[in-house]
């Protein structure tokens, strides 16, 4: 795990967002787990959950490894700098998804692993599940 996250470990995180949800009522997630290269390394959904949470739990995850933080700064820009967020996400091919449920995932020192993408209930119930999750194993939540 030292150079990365596992599928284990990938497994263990989604697990934990998901009883995170279930603890908090929350409604249906989807969850992702990305390396730092942005691959796809897991992505779950719940039962219910809609047509479209899997390119927005990939978008959050790819907007924290794009700008090196959590989603939750890049919401703060599309707020002050949406001139900025808007070229990103051009550049990105409309792959960004820039509001809280995308949180970086650093080891104790402070590389970053990867990111963990949530969408289906709201930004911030998102968030909370993704950082529940990323805690579970041991590792380092970054949500901006």
């Amino acid at each position: 795990m030292a150079n990365g996250i596992s599928l284990s470990t990938a497994e263990t995180i989604t697990s934990a967002a998901f009883a995170k949800a279930a603890e908090l009522g929350l409604k249906p997630l989807t969850v992702v787990v990305l390396d730092a290269g942005g691959h796809t390394i897991i992505l779950k959904r719940q039962d219910g959950s809609s047509n479209l949470r899997p390119e927005i739990a990939t978008g959050k995850a790819n907007g924290a490894l794009a700008v090196g933080t959590g989603t939750r700064w890049l919401n703060a820009n599309a707020e002050t700098r949406p001139h900025f967020v808007n070229a990103l996400n051009g550049v990105a091919g409309g792959n960004i998804i820039p509001v809280p449920g995308g949180v970086l995932v650093r080891n104790e020192a402070g590389d970053t692993l990867g990111a963990v993408g949530i969408t289906g209930d709201t930004s911030e119930n998102d968030e909370t599940c993704a950082v529940a999750g990323i805690e579970t194993v041991g590792l380092i939540p970054d949500c901006g």
